[in-house]
C-alpha cells in the first residue's frame, strides 16, 4: 500500500514517535512512504521561523532522515497544482491544500492527525 503522510505524521515518526497509534506506526512500517516536496519547504519555512526545532541545516537533515527510513519524497507536478484551484475552501493553508491535491491526483491515501482533511473527498487514515 502506498501512503502520503502529513508534514507532522512524518516529524512525529523521526522525532518523538510516542505521538503516533500502535496501528499508525504499524502502517507506516508496512507500507511504501511518500513525503511531499510542500511539506519539506514548510519544515524548512518553519525551521527559519523558530516554531520547528530540528538540526541545522534542516534541509539536510530531513533528506537523511527520508533516505534513512525510506521515504520517498513526492515533487509537486503541473497536475497537482492545478488540482488545488478545484478545491473547496475548507482550509486555507496552501501545503495541506497541495496534499489533499496529491492524494487526490496521485490516488495515495494521506496519513494525517488533522482531522479538517475530512471535509475534501480524499481517502485519510489516522
Amino acid at each position: 500500500m502506498k501512503v502520503l503522510l502529513d508534514t507532522h505524521v512524518f516529524l512525529w515518526a523521526i522525532t518523538d514517535a510516542e505521538k503516533l497509534s500502535p496501528a499508525t506506526r504499524r502502517l507506516i512500517d508496512s507500507s511504501e512512504r511518500f513525503w511531499s516536496v510542500a511539506s519539506l519547504w514548510e519544515a524548512v519555512i518553519k525551521v527559519q521561523a523558530g516554531k520547528l526545532p530540528l538540526p541545522l541545516p534542516a534541509g539536510a537533515y530531513l533528506v537523511s532522515k527520508l533516505t534513512a527510513n525510506g521515504v520517498t519524497i513526492l515533487p509537486i507536478k503541473l497536475e497537482h497544482a492545478l488540482r488545488v484551484e478545484t478545491l473547496a475552501s475548507h482550509h486555507r493553508d496552501p501545503f495541506d491544500r497541495m496534499l489533499v491535491a496529491q492524494s487526490l491526483e496521485e490516488d495515495i491515501p494521506l496519513v494525517t492527525a488533522d482531522p479538517i482533511f475530512e471535509k475534501y473527498p480524499i481517502r485519510r487514515i489516522w
